[in-house]
């Protein structure tokens, strides 16, 4: 019987690194099965010349090679850094960025927060769109105006590229990695085992510092449950913002307040997010799905998914089906 060997991921530490980046692919790839004897993944930690790196957080990490082992990676993930010389010159070491764009020849590339910086500055993320932490897009923004930067979303995936926000965003963007090597059902079995959500609502603009409204107890959140039980219905802003006995424009302001996306945005993500659960698991037909979830029809729900994930549903079917999939399933 033929083993397959473990999938290649070399995280790249450049100093100080953000050390909760850095731990972050080891603790969410790591302990992946794979079908047969050992983990799916290999994780190594590199530094550019071997040697131990300091943390931004007052430690050093010893790492586990150079920037050789990025020559033999399927994944490359460069972890935040909090350097002064990429975050406020955009200045990359040349030996760096020669690693890098020879290992984009044949590996996925991703950074993590800040590491967007280290992609762009070795050339990578030029005509891509890619997300950074919120607190760094000016900054990103004056250095690399080639790039096109999306400070909302949790991650961005574009052509083998694939970028996270900041934060805890790093995880949902490895649990990402999961899902697209190995299906939801896997990813689900990560985050369950991290007690970590399996995909997060909204993007990373509902975390960014907002005027708190003097009625600050009145929230959105019942608006959303009702979106959330009913994606079959047509509910107009009206309705909703009567539902959480507020004004329209009162309601718009502080839904985009809580979520980073408006109401609308919010609602289309949801039915995504459910029809992408039903091709999982179910053997429903497209337009079925594009019924129930409230998209009308499969032409609609194949124009959502690929605005949503550059995918069509039966693209999407054929990459995340589950093996038990039924003919019908309760809505998660």
């Amino acid at each position: 019987m033929t083993v397959a060997a473990p999938h290649q991921v070399v995280v790249l530490a450049i100093a100080p690194v953000v050390a909760f980046d850095l731990s972050i692919p080891a603790q969410m790839l790591a302990t992946v099965a794979s079908p047969g004897p050992g983990a799916a993944y290999r994780v190594r930690t590199v530094t550019p010349d071997g040697a131990a790196v300091p943390t931004a957080n007052g430690y050093d990490v010893m790492p586990q090679g150079d920037l050789s082992l990025l020559a033999h990676a399927d994944t490359v993930i460069v972890a935040g850094t909090r350097s002064p010389d990429l975050l406020d010159d955009g200045v990359l070491d040349s030996r760096i960025a020669e690693a890098l764009r020879s290992a984009r020849l044949r590996a996925r590339m991703v950074s993590l927060c800040t590491g967007a910086f280290v992609l762009a500055a070795a050339g990578l993320l030029e005509g891509h769109r890619a997300a950074t932490h919120w607190r760094y897009a000016d900054q990103f923004t004056r250095l690399f105006p080639a790039v096109d930067l999306d400070i909302n979303p949790l991650y961005v995936a574009d052509r083998g590229v694939l970028t996270s926000a900041g934060g805890a965003a790093a995880i949902d963007l490895c649990l990402h990695l999961v899902r697209e090597d190995h299906g939801s059902s896997v990813a689900n079995q990560v985050a369950r085992y991290n007690v970590v959500a399996p995909m997060r609502e909204g993007g990373q603009a509902q975390y960014i510092d907002q005027p708190v409204p003097q009625d600050a107890g009145i929230s959105t959140a019942g608006a959303r449950a009702l979106m959330t039980e009913h994606l079959d219905r047509r509910l107009s802003l009206k309705d909703l913002a009567a539902h959480c006995h507020m004004s329209v424009r009162t309601f718009t302001r502080r839904f985009r307040q809580e979520t980073g996306l408006s109401p609308v945005e919010w609602f289309a993500a949801a039915r995504v997010k459910h029809a992408r659960y039903l091709l999982e698991s179910t053997d429903l037909p497209v337009d079925d799905i594009a019924a129930e979830t409230g998209l009308g029809s499969g032409t609609n729900l194949r124009q959502h998914m690929r605005l949503a994930l550059d995918t069509t549903p039966s693209a999407y079917r054929r990459a995340f089906r589950s093996t038990t999939a039924t003919r019908a399933e309760p809505r998660p």
